[in-house]
């Protein structure tokens, strides 16, 4: 149990220099002294004491991300309201479930005295996730006027899920929305892919040297983050 405990520690920890966008010399501390660096490194960034139950709660989660839910479930039981239900919902995107969550994200939205824009975009991200693209596109157009819709992860599933059923003008549309300078790498990938299918390679090539020379100036720790999406962007080049 000792052993799992330490584990979770340093994957915590290694996800909170992550979150937290820490110096990337926390990573080898926290990485390859196994004990001490993520104890080290939970004394100095994490550990206080009004939080203290709360990084337990996620620890706990990690070795065991089940009994989270189920003291979730008892939790609803005990108390059907909104802010639970919504909690249970993330629960289960958390753990991969996300036909679980689409139903209880869905229930919150009879609470018409609660804003519905939280559950909804969810809702969208998913069904992306079952590739489920017609409802994608049902809770994407009941947000998209909102003013948080706009650049956002919701309308970009919501572009992408317009190609996948054929709506290539409409997609376009959408797509275009994310391709903002130095941000959104892996979704002007995705935009730079979509010229190309629809031959468009020159679009698709300049947008992909964009790319390329933005990830020159990336700072370490970012080019470790878009390893996979500079390396893709790379291998395109070549191809053209």
């Amino acid at each position: 149990m000792r052993y799992y405990i330490i584990i979770a520690l340093q994957a915590y920890c290694l996800y909170h220099i992550y979150k937290n966008r820490k110096p990337y010399y926390w990573y080898f501390l926290v990485f390859f002294i196994p004990v001490i660096g993520p104890i080290f490194y939970f004394i100095i960034n994490i550990y206080n004491r009004r939080d203290a139950e709360k990084i337990q709660s996620e620890i706990t989660s990690i070795i065991n991300p089940t009994r989270k839910i189920r003291d979730l479930e008892k939790k609803l039981k005990f108390s059907d309201s909104y802010s639970n239900r919504i909690e249970l919902a993330d629960a289960y995107v958390d753990n991969g479930d996300m036909p679980n969550a689409i139903v209880n994200y869905k229930y919150t939205l009879k609470d018409i005295d609660q804003s519905d824009l939280y559950a909804r975009q969810r809702l969208v991200l998913c069904y992306f996730q079952l590739e489920d693209y017609v409802g994608v596109i049902e809770y994407a157009e009941s947000i998209k006027e909102k003013p948080e819709f706009k650049g956002s992860k919701q309308q970009f599933c919501y572009g992408l899920a317009l190609k996948e059923l054929d709506k290539v003008e409409e997609a376009e549309v959408q797509l275009k929305q994310i391709d903002r300078p130095y941000s959104n790498y892996a979704e002007r990938l995705e935009l730079a892919k979509f010229y190309i299918e629809n031959n468009r390679a020159s679009e698709g090539k300049e947008l992909l040297n964009e790319i390329s020379v933005e990830s020159q100036h990336m700072t370490k720790p970012n080019r470790r983050i878009y390893r996979t999406t500079i390396v893709e962007v790379e291998r395109l080049l070549k191809s053209l």
